[in-house]
């Protein structure tokens, strides 16, 4: 867009200049016959012309750059006869800024200014023929601009220095960028910049009832008063639609829109309204309610009617409750159902909520499904139980959940299991034991029967009472023990396996001196005070893991003092039994799954949250059971739960809970940000310091001291199950193939199943020919552990088969030291590495010796040769044999370095001589910046160098 200026008539030359002679103002005609005022000048003959004309002052306006536009004739000089060689067809364009009016009539300034030259310029055509009715002109037309100004304004001035020509016009004017509307924000009119290539930005302000959806809105006005390069945008508010593409308009009654953005305002959707203008959500009508996850296009719904045709099956103190679905869901697919129990009087004058032992299973509460199993009533009592059905909405809704009702009567049942035993007495040929009523009698307990036996075959003994004495037992003998109640209805189930043991002979005086036994006529009631805690006695563990095995690990015993040893799920009669007393259950509803970051044996492993009642959200990982499982897979799942339980240490990964009451069943753990160890380590080759290094395997071997001490063999300690977090700290996981150790021997020891899988690279030499797992046989694998943090991931024994790796070893091979792998770090993996387990060193002396290592760094500078020339097979495998690359790439990839490719190629190392000959510099110098790397590189090209001296002729 152009703006012109109005000049008033221009200042001439006094004729009284002895170097200005006068333009002479004419009148004439234009092309239309409309009569124009020129100035012209014709002095060719004359010599040392100096012809000027000014224009009045000129104001700027705010413009930066000036647009002037010439229309003039010229005459041919070759057209007048006798013209002097001064003739000129040209004339100069000058102009001069001020900040006020400084030239009048009279005044000779356009001698005494200093003017700044816009062009010289020439005319396109000239006229030389004349006719009678006066000269037949050709008019040019000529635009300059120049600039930057600054002042307030300026003067025009022609020079005509023996020209023969006329002024017929001059326009001046400067180009602007029109205010505008686009992408719904309105642009203000805007100057263009200093230079015809200038860019000046134009900040928008969005229209009316509009928001920004990216800042800042901006336009850019060229130099040609063009608007172009939009940025940012806005559009429509909520409640609002684009019309006619600049324009906002409000919705009308009966429509919404929800969202800002470009979309058109949509009809209300079904049961749901708007009264006024500009709505962003349509409310629902009366009886109607959206959840808190509906969308407002969603339409409104209500709550659903009562379940239907409620059946009740009655076994004992248990209930089967079955019902139909509601006839009205409210227009909803959410519907579950709610289970209220209480337990009410005979005469159903009054009824409580039942206790927190009743048992729902699947759950009380958000049931998919139409059937319920109750448990854990007390018998002969009556229960009302409400079933009520509730959606998405009902918590909206001022009316109580819709639901049925249904009372029914227990029968009588059997007593429930005694919770535990107490031994208040023992000699060398009896002890006497104590147990407590059971929580549910559900009757008058009748009598007791206790079933005790050393090996397979068992006694039994009746007890009127909760007390019992069991004689003619072998001196120093460990008993199993077990007890049921009985009433009229019969017999409950046995409590679980507890081992008692007998005095051996010059024990009896002193225990019977240290727990006292005071007791009372059968009469009057039996009354046992115990004076101290009875002591547990340990279980003889004198037996293999078969189906014969009959004592229990449930006692928890001890070693040392507060040491506690771990009990294998694997022995008890019930699996589940050893999740519910080793992971804590948790809420399905706490637990949220948010995405898919590996998978398991037994189904998919995901990252999510975890939220505990009085506890902050954290991060967890959860493992599931895929659908379809059978119990044994079930079993299985859950037994690495009943292990990690039990396990309580910082470089042990932490058990959150389990969820077996909904599908699917999960595992929950601490989630590790860092993931598994070995590939974090690939990840990140060359980029920890030796001591940091040795700060994660320092934690490992902490995690295994816990793990050893607890009697607890690991049997897959490798890199790959190692977890680390966002703090570098190294925790122990997966317990899958683990088992409990036997302790009737200086060499706890566990045999495996013949054809069970082992992991040959990281497994003891005994443990893969005889099946022998120990703490010695985890302290081998913790030594290829080492290697695998020193080598940064590496694969321990490269490419060789399971076969080759098992003969090497046989053959006393060992793994060479890493790269840069401190000597004294590579001694302890060789001692890890004994053939004889008796010699290997125990996680006690390995976390001491790392922690010497952190507190003295100096010990960890001497580096492990590795030779040249390896003497041994083994050896051959962490040097690469040069002499069989026929390319750096090929080398390069041996020493997994392929990232440095087209660092070398295109830095001219484009052959294994040129390469031999790098320094340090030269990796710098071409792109290798990381530590690690330039070590590792120049130790190969070390090696590199040694093998071509002793075989020159055979490098490419």
């Amino acid at each position: 867009m152009k703006k012109a200026f109005s000049i008033r008539p221009p200042l001439g030359c006094h004729v009284v200049d002895p170097v200005c002679l006068i333009w002479e103002e004419v009148s004439g005609y234009d092309e239309n016959l409309n009569t124009i005022r020129t100035y012209q000048v014709c002095n060719v003959f004359e010599p040392s012309q100096n012809n000027w004309l000014l224009t009045t002052f000129i104001d700027r306006r705010g413009a930066q750059r000036i647009y002037v536009e010439i229309r003039f004739t010229v005459r041919d000089c070759s057209s007048i006869p006798n013209v002097p060689g001064s003739c000129k067809e040209t004339f100069n364009l000058y102009y001069y800024e001020t900040d006020a009016v400084i030239a009048t009539k009279g005044t000779a300034f356009w001698m005494e200014a200093p003017y700044l030259k816009v062009d010289t310029i020439a005319a396109d055509e000239s006229f030389s023929q004349v006719d009678f009715g006066g000269r037949l002109m050709k008019v040019n037309t000529e635009v300059r601009s120049f600039g930057p100004l600054s002042k307030n304004g300026f003067y025009l001035a022609f020079q005509d220095y023996g020209a023969c020509m006329s002024l017929l016009s001059v326009r001046v004017f400067y180009k602007k960028c029109p205010s505008v509307v686009q992408n719904f924000a309105i642009f203000p009119e805007t100057m263009t910049g200093a230079e015809s290539t200038s860019l000046v930005i134009a900040r928008g302000i969005c229209i009316p009832n509009s928001e920004e959806v990216d800042v800042p809105i901006k336009l850019y006005c060229n130099g040609d008063g063009e608007w172009m390069v939009p940025i940012g945008s806005c559009t429509c508010k909520a409640g609002f639609e684009p019309d006619n593409g600049n324009v906002c308009r409000a919705c009308p009654p009966g429509t919404f829109k929800s969202t800002q953005g470009p979309g058109l305002c949509l009809q209300c959707p079904p049961n749901s309204r708007s009264t006024a203008e500009a709505a962003t959500i349509c409310v629902c009508r009366n009886g109607y309610y959206r959840g808190d996850a509906d969308q407002p296009n969603e339409p409104c719904t209500s709550v659903p009617s009562s379940p239907r045709n409620v059946i009740s099956i009655v076994n004992e103190t248990s209930v089967i409750l079955e019902w139909h679905s509601p006839r009205e869901t409210g227009g909803r697919d959410d519907v579950v159902y709610n289970i209220v129990c209480k337990k009410c009087r005979a005469d159903r004058r009054s009824c409580s909520h039942c206790d927190d032992n009743v048992d729902f299973v699947p759950r009380q509460l958000g049931l998919t499904e139409t059937r319920v199993f109750i448990s854990n009533l007390w018998a002969h009592t009556l229960y009302s139980f409400e079933i009520q059905a509730v959606n998405g909405v009902s918590n909206k809704s001022p009316y109580p959940a819709q639901h049925v009702s249904i009372d029914i009567t227990t029968n009588q049942a059997a007593p429930s299991i005694v919770p535990i035993m107490h031994q208040i007495s023992s000699t060398m040929n009896s002890f006497t034991l104590s147990w407590p009523q059971p929580e549910q009698p559900n009757g008058i307990i009748l009598d007791y029967e206790l079933r005790y036996y050393e090996k397979i075959n068992s006694t039994i003994l009746r007890s009127q009472t909760n007390t019992a004495r069991v004689e003619g037992l072998r001196p120093g003998t460990v008993y199993v023990v077990q007890v049921r109640a009985r009433t009229v209805a019969g017999f409950g189930k046995y409590s679980s396996k507890m081992c008692f043991q007998t005095l051996t002979d010059g024990k009896d005086r002193r225990l019977r001196e240290q727990l006292p036994l005071i007791a009372g006529s059968a009469a009057a009631g039996v009354v046992f005070i115990v004076s101290l805690v009875a002591i547990s006695i340990v279980c003889s563990r004198k037996r293999a893991y078969t189906k014969e095995a009959v004592y229990s690990d449930k006692l928890q015993h001890y070693s040392s003092p507060g040491m506690k040893i771990y009990i294998d799920p694997f022995t008890y009669e019930d699996p589940n039994e050893a999740v519910r007393e080793f992971a804590k259950e948790i809420d399905v509803s706490t637990v949220k799954i948010e995405e898919v970051i590996g998978a398991g044996e037994f189904g998919e492993v995901y990252k999510g949250r975890l939220k505990l009642p009085g506890k902050r959200e954290i991060y967890v990982a959860i493992k599931t059971l895929k659908a379809g499982y059978v119990e044994k897979q079930r079993r299985d799942f859950l037994s690495e739960a009943s292990i990690m339980g039990q396990f309580d240490h910082p470089n042990i990964i932490r058990l959150e809970g389990v969820v077996t009451k909904s599908r699917p069943v999960m595992i929950v753990t601490e989630f590790m940000e860092n993931g598994a160890l070995d590939s974090f380590l690939r990840q990140n080759d060359g980029q920890f310091t030796v001591i940091q290094l040795v700060g994660m395997m320092r934690g490992i071997s902490a995690g295994m001291k816990y793990l050893s001490e607890m009697n607890y063999v690991h049997r897959d300690l490798a890199a790959r199950n190692i977890l680390v977090n966002s703090n570098l700290v190294c925790k122990v996981s997966d317990f899958g193939l683990s088992r409990y150790l036997q302790d009737d021997t200086s060499d706890p020891s566990y045999t495996s199943s013949l054809g069970g899988k082992i992991p040959v690279r990281w497994t003891a030499p005994e443990a893969i020919a005889y099946r022998k797992f120990t703490s010695a046989s985890d302290v081998w694998s913790y030594g290829i552990v080492m290697w695998e943090v020193m080598s940064f991931g590496e694969r321990p024994y490269w490419d060789m088969s399971n076969q080759d790796v098992i003969n090497a070893i046989e053959q006393d091979y060992r793994l060479p030291p890493p790269m840069d792998c401190p000597s004294a770090l590579h001694q302890l993996m060789l001692d890890c590495w004994q053939k004889d387990r008796n010699v290997r060193p125990r996680f006690t002396d390995i976390v001491s010796t790392l922690d010497k290592m952190i507190r003295n760094p100096t010990s960890l500078k001497a580096v492990a040769n590795i030779p040249a020339v390896p003497s041994q097979p083994l050896l051959d495998r962490s040097i690469p044999d040069f002499n069989t690359f026929s390319s750096v790439e090929d080398w390069l990839a041996a020493i997994k370095m392929s990232q440095y490719r087209d660092n070398f190629l295109n830095s001219g190392f484009t052959s294994l001589q040129l390469v031999a000959q790098m320094t340090s510099e030269d990796l710098l110098r071409i792109g290798v910046t990381l530590a690690g790397h330039q070590k590792k590189i120049l130790s190969n090209i070390q090696s590199m160098r040694v093998q071509m001296s002793q075989s020159p002729t055979t490098m490419a």
